[in-house]
């Protein structure tokens, strides 16, 4: 039997497993499900959250923190019983895929399984929480918040080249621990809260990851998409509400005004897209030094080259104007100093798409005209050591000045019909009060506004934003949130399962100074955390879906924790952090041409985490994709997880998985020797964490010893390990890719106890 062919009998029976899935839960649709405790109140969520009282229960021994008192007290009066702990190596596996978004390594589980001090799970959930890797993995979900992305999506999709330092700033973030109420600061106003801070500035690059048709013609409605995208993004992500609905009217459920919804947008009415320098003080200061000597020395020739490119430049840009209506030509024309605030945001507009490059303004240039102009830019280059390498740019968000553009209410949404103006304000449900914005000071840059919206957001008493985010990590480590609906805590949403812990850890959450990491640890450290999967027949009869908690659910990895899983095992992980995004190889047959996915260079920045790699709005990655990575045009607060036949063909064929396996099988037998028995029980301590049993070590062993009969003496298996060590038979080998390729398909693999 070929190669191939016994290989996919085998991963054909893991493939069924995946695609029927491995949850038991019986008689599902048969039962219902636990009642929820919704609040009294519908319009809970927009009361000050106030500390509850940590209830009694009648087994505190199984208490280690009050986490475990608010969930055993529901459990107690639905007469359940939580699960036994789980054991040391399903605990470790979890704690580390939930920290990091990777594996251990066999010698850290043996570490851990083998550590006797009490407090050992606690120290290594301090070694997780401080890992370079714990703000890698979770960036991820913040980044699937604000609809990052690196192109612009619409049918051009231009790449934004310097979109990644933000990613870099939220990975540092998370990090250094950054208190979250600075952390919301800096994203919507760092700008005019911290302006001499590079970090800050780059923050405010949240509200620059909108979709963009940079070359649309019609300005204004353009201008009125961006509005909205931030005004929906900003009160989804840091609210969880769902004000987008009162865009058009006042929301149909939840007591927000149509009048709050253009409040809310007047507080970006000024909003300018820029690209900013990066550098200390005394780094900007030698960079203007050494451009000033270069400007003096280039002066006659630069004022040459002008003169002769102007009357070219005006022609291109007269040709490109005309693609515009009157208005906007004229708005365009004006001198700045004439021009309204909203008129200085629709020329910057036209300007982008008018202002033509030199060499696309050269390419109109008569041949005589044209030789000058070369001879010029050649006597430029003679100057060109002096010259100072451009300072490196994020790309931010400011202000187009102190003055914002009027705020109208618009009729159904529609920019063309204007209502009432508005000024900027807060949720009246919430706070009922305009933003005391006083006139701008002299010198001022900015209106001021976007920094009074981010303090009423970030205080303490603001009855969401605590809330929203502590049900964001409690999601992430259970699976569903304590709201379902992580990113709507209005009426139509999912009432809270338990309430009084939601405004416990929100409050714990402020008290402890916003940390982020303290808020995981509480959650990490709890009995309820460390509970097994172990179905429990009485309480599935009562709570089939675990609404409250009486064992922990099994999670499947998200695609990037998948490869990166994959990369690990294999000895492949490149761990370099930061910097610009990586392309990895993607299948031939997708058609993508070099331009619009340049693969890397370097074999091992392939290898890089999946954070790192390059975000295309028309191109997700293609594991990623099919593993339910989210649509990036929009916020995604929860990844719905499917399980299909799609899935498990890509385990099962692609060259990247193939090859995965193959680097593994090169490990493997690099670690373990050539024995059959020691190969097996290598390749189950890295991919599963565990030594194979009885029954998987006989099988294992049959299937390699098949193999290598199966195969004919003189073909040649393309299908070898990377690399295959000296003194290994290339048909053993070619059978430890095999049952490497296996483990890779295994539900064990895919998923977390």
């Amino acid at each position: 039997m070929p190669v191939r062919t016994s290989m996919r009998i085998v991963a054909c029976t893991l493939c069924a497993a995946l695609v029927c899935g491995s949850l038991f839960n019986p008689l599902r649709a048969a039962l219902e499900p636990v009642p929820e405790k919704a609040p009294a109140d519908p319009s809970w969520a927009y009361h000050t959250p106030v500390r509850p009282a940590v209830p009694w229960v009648k087994r505190p021994a199984w208490v280690r923190n009050p986490i475990d008192a608010f969930i055993l007290a529901r459990l107690e009066a639905a007469g359940l019983t939580p699960t036994a702990e789980a054991d040391r190596r399903t605990l470790a596996r979890r704690v580390f895929f939930d920290l990091t978004g990777l594996p251990p390594t066999p010698d850290e589980l043996d570490a851990f399984i083998h550590d006797s001090s009490s407090d050992a799970y606690e120290r290594l959930v301090d070694r997780l929480l401080a890992s370079p890797h714990y703000g890698e993995h979770w960036a991820l979900y913040w980044l699937d918040l604000v609809r990052y992305a690196e192109s612009d999506g619409f049918k051009a999709d231009d790449a934004r080249p310097t979109a990644w330092r933000y990613r870099d700033y939220v990975i540092a973030a998370f990090n250094s621990d950054k208190p979250y109420d600075r952390f919301i600061r800096e994203q919507l106003a760092g700008d005019e809260a911290f302006p001499n801070d590079p970090a800050a500035l780059i923050a405010t690059g949240f509200n620059r990851h909108y979709p963009d048709e940079y070359n649309a013609v019609n300005l204004e409605q353009r201008r009125q998409e961006i509005l909205n995208d931030m005004t929906d993004t900003t009160s989804q992500v840091f609210l969880g509400l769902t004000v987008g609905c009162a865009r058009c009217h006042d929301h149909k459920f939840d007591p927000i005004l149509q009048t709050d919804y253009y409040r809310l947008q007047a507080f970006f009415a000024s909003y300018c897209p820029t690209d900013l320098p990066l550098g200390d003080a005394k780094e900007m200061r030698q960079y203007r030094r050494q451009m000033t000597e270069w400007e003096q020395k280039t002066a006659v020739l630069r004022r040459r080259m002008a003169e002769i490119e102007e009357p070219y430049q005006r022609k291109f840009s007269t040709q490109r104007k005309q693609r515009f209506p009157q208005e906007y030509q004229h708005v365009y024309e004006k001198l700045p100093e004439q021009r309204t605030p909203l008129e200085q945001q629709l020329a910057a507009m036209v300007a982008k798409q008018i202002d033509g490059q030199k060499a696309e303004v050269a390419k109109g240039m008569k041949a005589d005209v044209r030789r000058e102009w070369d001879e010029l830019n050649k006597q430029m280059e003679q100057f060109a050591r002096l010259k100072p390498p451009a300072p490196p740019t994020t790309m931010t968000l400011t202000d187009i000045g102190p003055v914002a553009p009027v705020t109208y209410v618009l009729k159904r949404g529609n920019w063309q019909q204007r209502g009432a103006e508005v000024r900027p304000g807060f949720l009246s449900a919430i706070d009922d009060r305009e933003a005391e914005i006083g006139p701008p000071k002299p010198g001022a840059r900015t209106t001021g506004r976007r920094a009074a919206l981010a303090d009423w957001i970030a205080r303490p008493e603001n009855p969401l934003t605590g809330r929203v985010m502590a049900n964001r990590l409690w999601q992430h480590h259970f699976g569903r949130g304590i709201v379902a609906t992580p990113s709507d805590f209005g009426v139509q949403g999912t009432p809270p399962t338990h309430p009084e812990l939601l405004d416990w850890l929100a409050c714990e959450f402020v008290a402890r100074g916003w940390s982020l990491k303290a808020l995981h640890r509480l959650i990490v450290t709890s009995a309820t955390y460390r509970q097994a999967c172990t179905w429990n027949p009485k309480n599935g009869a009562v709570d089939p879906d675990n609404t409250l908690c009486w064992r922990m659910s099994r999670r499947r990895l998200e695609g990037e924790a998948l490869r990166d899983a994959m990369l690990a095992i294999s000895g492949q992980l490149n761990p370099a952090v930061g910097g610009p995004s990586v392309y990895p190889e993607i299948p031939a047959e997708l058609g993508v041409s070099r331009a619009g996915w340049p693969v890397s260079r370097n074999l091992s920045d392939r290898n890089r985490r999946s954070i790192y790699i390059f975000v295309k709005r028309n191109l997700r990655y293609p594991l990623f994709s099919v593993f339910d990575a989210p649509d990036s045009n929009e916020t995604c607060a929860r990844r719905h997880q499917s399980t299909n036949a799609p899935q498990a063909l890509m385990l099962l064929n692609s060259t990247m998985v193939t090859e995965m396996a193959q680097a593994f099988a090169g490990r493997v037998l690099n670690t373990a020797g050539k024995e059959p028995e020691q190969v097996v029980e290598r390749a189950f301590q890295l991919a599963l964490g565990r030594p194979a049993d009885t029954k998987e070590r006989t099988l294992m062993m049959a299937f390699l010893t098949s193999e290598v009969r199966l195969q004919s003496a003189d073909r040649k298996s393309a299908l070898q390990p990377m690399p295959l060590p000296v003194g290994v038979d290339p048909k053993f080998g070619t059978a430890v890719v095999g049952l490497c390729h296996a483990l890779l398909n295994l539900n064990e693999f895919l998923y977390l106890d």
